[in-house]
This record gives structure tokens, C-alpha cells and sequence, in this order.
């Protein structure tokens, strides 16, 4: 009996360890940058400026901006947690080509950005940049903001609280609490987690027509956390399922079309 207690001794305290690390380096798990600054020439994007948005606490956040034919809206675009612009150069080009303005920025800590990533820090940069779009002389029904995986969170508190023409999720989750949790089972995440990201809970404050795209293959969020955020959201709503999606692929499969022909739904 000794030795049984002793073994599940050991084992609680392998575990409490294990919860300690998650705990402390839990945005080791959530941020995953690319921190080196690349010009938008250097990755292939000509006509592409970048942009720097000072934050009042010191830091700068770097943002790619190609401003939109005349009578055409800008996408406030948001990315994921891999990578930085650099990564979704393609991306900027493909939606550029389609019409659009895009307004790319980076979170803290990627692209040469300063400062670490966290969920407040994020959300009021994302506020920033719209603001900067407003300051250049963009009108509210000239913004659709675009959030891809974690950047939907960013994109889905952003429109709750500001008016825009439309709002765009690509592979948006209910919560990165939940996808975690399903990721780490053995986890108490949902104790555990600072920057909690709850979609499900600020979605329905969205007073703008939402696209949700999302594949049916996704193995990062499923795509059960898309259907139901749109189930959770007012009209007019719209969901686009690609059935060989995957994550952030679905260029590959006509979003880019998806998202031109529901924009061209949309009234400015």
C-alpha cells in the first residue's frame, strides 16, 4: 500500500507540474509568430505599403496596406496564430486581383512588430487600425473586416462594437478555450486560460451581414465550432462549407469567389 501511495503521490505531482507549465507558458501554446519584418516588395507585392500604428503603450504594430480601386470596399484583414504577412502574401494578391482593398495588420510580437501578443492587446489594435482606416478617410460601409482561425475572434469583438459593411470569418471557432480544451482533454483549460477569446458569447452583437467560410476537413477547428456560430449570429447570415477544406486552405477551393459574390450582396 505504501508503494501505491507513494506512485500516486508522484503522479500528482507530475501532474500539478504539468499544470504549472501549461499555465505559465500557456501563450507559448496560443501565439505562434514569425517575428522577422519583411518588406511587402521583398515578398512579391508590388503597390503594397506598410504601415506602422504606434499603440500608446510604446509599441508599433506593422501592417501591409493596399488601398481599394475607387467605389470598392477594404478588407480590415485579421490573420492566425502561425506565421505573420509574409506567409499570406498570396493571400493579399488574390483578394487584391478580386477587387478589394486590403488592410493586413500583424499582432504583437509577429512581423516586426513590438511588443507579446494577448487578447486585449490584440482586439484594441485591431480597434486601431480600423480607426486608422476611418482617419484616411474610409467610411464605415467602406470596412468589411476579414478574421482568419484566431484572428475571427479579433474580427468578431471588433464588430461588435463598431459599425462596418460586413464581417468575413474563415475557420472561426466558438472559443480557443474550447478548442484547447479539445486539443488537451487532460487539461483544466478552462480554468486555466487568460486569453479566452469567447466568440460564442460577443457573436450575436454583430449588427453587420456575416460570411462564414470553413472546411469540412479542418482538423484545427472543427467544423461544427462554425456552424454553430452561425447559429448564433442575427441575419443576415451565410455560411460556405468546402468539403475537401481543410485549414486555411480554401483558396484552393473558391473562396475568393465566395467572398466577391457575397460582397457584391452587400449595401454600401
Amino acid at each position: 500500500m505504501a508503494g501505491i501511495g507513494k506512485l500516486l503521490l508522484s503522479a500528482a505531482i507530475a501532474y500539478l507540474a504539468i499544470i504549472a507549465v501549461a499555465y505559465f507558458a500557456q501563450r507559448k501554446f496560443t501565439y505562434f509568430p514569425s517575428p522577422g519584418r519583411v518588406a511587402p516588395e521583398a515578398a512579391g507585392l508590388q503597390g503594397v505599403r506598410e504601415v506602422e500604428l504606434p499603440a500608446p503603450d510604446g509599441a508599433r504594430i506593422i501592417a501591409w496596406y493596399a488601398p481599394a480601386p475607387p467605389g470598392r470596399p477594404t478588407l480590415l484583414y485579421f490573420h492566425g496564430n502561425g506565421g505573420g504577412l509574409a506567409n499570406r502574401a498570396a493571400r493579399l494578391a488574390r483578394y487584391r486581383d478580386a477587387g478589394f482593398g486590403v488592410f493586413m495588420m500583424s499582432w504583437r510580437g509577429y512581423s516586426g512588430s513590438t511588443g507579446s501578443p494577448t487578447e486585449v492587446d490584440n482586439v484594441a489594435d485591431a480597434r486601431r487600425a480600423y480607426d486608422h482606416l476611418i482617419a484616411q478617410g474610409l467610411k464605415p460601409s467602406d470596412i468589411i473586416l476579414f478574421g482568419e482561425s484566431l484572428g475571427s475572434g479579433v474580427a468578431v469583438q471588433v464588430a461588435a462594437a463598431v459599425p462596418v459593411a460586413g464581417v468575413i470569418l474563415d475557420a472561426p471557432y466558438t472559443s480557443i478555450v474550447e478548442v484547447g480544451a479539445k486539443a488537451y482533454p487532460f487539461l483544466p483549460l478552462r480554468w486555466l486560460m487568460a486569453d479566452r477569446y469567447e466568440s460564442d458569447r460577443h457573436i450575436a452583437a454583430i449588427n453587420a451581414p456575416l460570411l462564414i467560410l470553413h472546411g469540412a476537413r479542418d482538423p484545427v477547428i472543427p467544423l461544427e465550432m462554425g456552424q454553430r456560430m452561425h447559429a448564433l449570429a442575427r441575419e443576415p447570415k451565410r455560411i460556405v462549407v468546402f468539403p475537401e477544406g481543410r485549414h486555411i486552405d480554401l483558396d484552393n477551393y473558391g473562396a475568393v469567389d465566395s467572398v466577391r459574390d457575397w460582397a457584391g450582396t452587400l449595401k454600401r
